[in-house]
């Protein structure tokens, strides 16, 4: 099933999301109607709230980055495509570098965030059980991004005051769906 996508200025947005239970009939079926969500909406990352559920349940697939970087991290990209179930960031360290982000939720908007290089994180599977894993470069970032969605953080969120005031205006369209987008939208969902 294709869900629309949540638009920029909806409540549920901004709050922290619930753990769920991976185990459930129910979450398998949400993991793969947010793949489905995520590539009809051209996509490399989908959060539970950007459908309208506070859950902490985000879906990626970096291969649309893997022919814009050198051949290794292409081969990481093209390989990075998996659900991610309750996350919880242990640590992120190296250097703070910028690159230009979007959001399915904020469309027609791309702006450089910095981020730190490396995270380590723990999530569960499929089974319940908790993996700890490290990721760096985009993969780290993709994560790092999707995460801020079920933290209820939004990418303008780690931009300059003077930067979001720039944008004021057409994060307001957004809001009040003044927004020409390829995918469905949903407006003021609480």
């Amino acid at each position: 099933m294709v869900y629309p996508i949540v638009a920029f200025g909806s409540p549920i947005l901004k709050r922290v999301c619930h753990e769920v239970d991976p185990t459930s009939d129910d979450t398998k079926t949400l993991i793969d109607d947010m793949f489905e969500t995520m590539y009809a909406s051209k996509g490399v990352g989908l959060a539970a709230p950007q459908i309208g559920m506070s859950k902490r349940i985000f879906v990626v697939d970096g291969s649309p980055f893997s022919e814009d970087v050198e051949e290794e991290l292409s081969a990481q990209l093209k390989n990075f495509k998996r659900a991610f179930v309750n996350p919880v960031i242990i640590d992120e360290t190296g250097d703070s570098w910028s690159y230009e982000e979007g959001c399915l939720s904020i469309p027609g908007i791309h702006e450089k965030i910095f981020r730190l290089r490396e995270i380590r994180f723990r999530s569960q599977n499929s089974s319940g059980d908790w993996i700890e894993e490290k990721l760096s470069g985009l993969s780290a970032r993709i994560f790092q991004h999707e995460y801020d969605h079920i933290e209820g953080v939004l990418f303008p969120d780690r931009m300059s005051p003077l930067k979001r005031r720039m944008l004021q205006g057409r994060l307001k369209n957004i809001s009040v769906g003044k927004v020409d987008t390829t995918y469905r939208m949903k407006l003021n969902v609480k």
